[in-house]
């Protein structure tokens, strides 16, 4: 074990209450295609680490990029973090105990993107983009391609000692048709805990953006209002991770009253048919996904957290700090995105769990609504939200009809979530996003749902 013995000699002559030491190595490569040729290559190889201290109540935190010296710069930084929480601390210091755990992890299944050559990943990209520039209906297109590897040496005071490997592969793909004045656009966004496969063979995928994006020039765009909304997996993982996800991460909840009494543990948000839940030890279908791992940034093991359940709010994700202030348990969702940054309370897979509809029964009865799916963007203010489909298609007598522009869903939140009367079977996960909160991102993250349907949602 690399680091073990320096981390602990060093952690053991501290006089904090709780310290910590966090190393990484990072290797990364990036494609970026704009218009309709290459526009930059990268190839990044990265080194740093950083220790956080806590001393009643108050925290110390300190990075370096240094390769050099490394045990003198790491008892550099933990006196610099101890002097910033000496000065801030003055009450009690609140961490919830977790079991220290020694341990060596490999957070990533499949085909590694590190025995894939620069040369390889670039043909395949620029076989994407021949498939793309001979459809004459392009007017110009983005392909994004980027895979990450990031080895971290964590170790704390309390005995904690863990290796962990992650590796994640991203690709974002879209395409632009414009006739005259008028521009669509059409993609997809798709990632993987360390599988290349998943960006291979994505020919027929690329086709069909382009037909998508072509038929949107032809689409109108509809008068806004309350209507019966379909949303797909996509766009339902979407919105709970956004909208719902966030209220339920506690350093947001106990930094803010008007949090603590809308987000109230035993509060009824909807039906029966409402179950949300997050963990990093969910999978698909027996894989990893890409907000999974052992071990979170503060050494707490991996855990899934039912957030609502049968419409009841149950529980919150936490780091030890808030879980100790909210007098809980420990998730083991702290997480950084990098060693510049310290660990703060995030998502990890989040999804919207099965129900009993079969997709059928989600159009039934529908006599003129909206199927919305997949997502261009959106945003969230607590209750509040707005989100904007990637594509949309009217729904007349139950039935999925012409497309439409895509449009814009607002709402509240808490009104929303009780007009959500029906829940699919169908549970799919979307890997292909990244989340930001506190300055940092995009963290890797999932999020998954069956179709839902809302009744009276706000749409323009």
């Amino acid at each position: 074990m690399k680091y073990k013995d320096i981390f602990f000699d060093i952690l053991n002559n501290n006089p904090s209450d709780y310290s910590e030491i966090r190393i990484e190595e990072t290797d990364s490569t990036r494609l970026v295609y704009k218009g309709k040729e290459l526009d930059n290559i990268s190839q990044n190889s990265g080194f740093g680490g950083n220790v956080r201290v806590a001393y009643k109540g108050g925290w110390g935190f300190s990075s370096f990029n240094s390769i050099s010296n490394i045990e003198q710069n790491l008892k550099n930084n933990l006196d610099e973090a101890f002097l910033q929480a000496r000065n801030i601390g003055d009450s009690k210091t609140y961490i919830a105990e977790v079991d220290p755990n020694v341990d060596i992890v490999n957070n990533f299944s499949g085909k590694d993107p590190k025995n894939i050559s620069i040369k390889e990943k670039k043909q395949l990209m620029d076989h994407y983009l021949g498939i793309i520039s001979s459809a004459s209906i392009i007017s110009s297109a983005d392909i994004i391609y980027a895979d990450t590897s990031r080895k971290v040496f964590f170790g704390n005071s309390e005995g904690t000692y863990i290796e962990q490997d992650h590796v994640h592969v991203v690709s974002r793909i879209s395409v632009q048709t414009r006739l005259g004045n008028d521009i669509q656009e059409s993609g997809f966004s798709i990632g993987s805990l360390g599988d290349f496969e998943l960006v291979e063979n994505l020919d027929e995928k690329i086709l069909k953006s382009i037909e998508k994006a072509t038929d949107l020039l032809k689409s109108k765009t509809i008068s806004g209002g309350e209507k019966t909304v379909v949303l797909d997996p996509i766009l339902a993982g979407v919105f709970v991770h956004e909208a719902f996800g966030h209220l339920s991460e506690a350093d947001n909840v106990y930094e803010n009253q008007e949090l603590k009494k809308l987000m109230f543990l035993g509060r009824k948000f909807g039906g029966e048919h409402l179950n949300f839940t997050d963990g990093a030890l969910i999978k698909d279908n027996g894989t990893l996904l890409r907000g999974s791992y052992k071990y979170d940034d503060e050494g707490t093991p991996a855990t899934v957290t039912p957030l609502v359940r049968e419409g009841e709010l149950v529980g919150r994700l936490h780091s030890r700090e808030t879980a100790s202030k909210l007098r809980e348990r420990p998730t083991g969702n702290a997480r950084s995105i990098g060693y510049s940054y310290p660990p703060i309370v995030r998502m990890s897979n989040t999804i919207i769990e099965p129900g009993n509809a079969d997709l059928e029964d989600l159009f039934e009865g529908v006599k003129e609504g909206i199927y919305a799916k997949n997502w261009y963007g959106g945003m969230t203010q607590h209750e509040m939200f707005t989100f904007t489909s990637g594509e949309s298609y009217m729904i007349r007598n139950g039935k999925i009809q012409e497309p439409i522009r895509p449009v814009k869903l607002t709402g509240n939140l808490f009104a929303t979530l009780k007009n959500i009367d029906r829940v699919g079977k169908d549970l799919a996960m979307n890997q292909g996003g990244g989340c930001g909160k506190g300055g940092q991102s995009p963290l890797p993250v999932s999020n998954g749902s069956p179709h839902i349907r809302i009744q009276n949602c706000l749409i323009s």
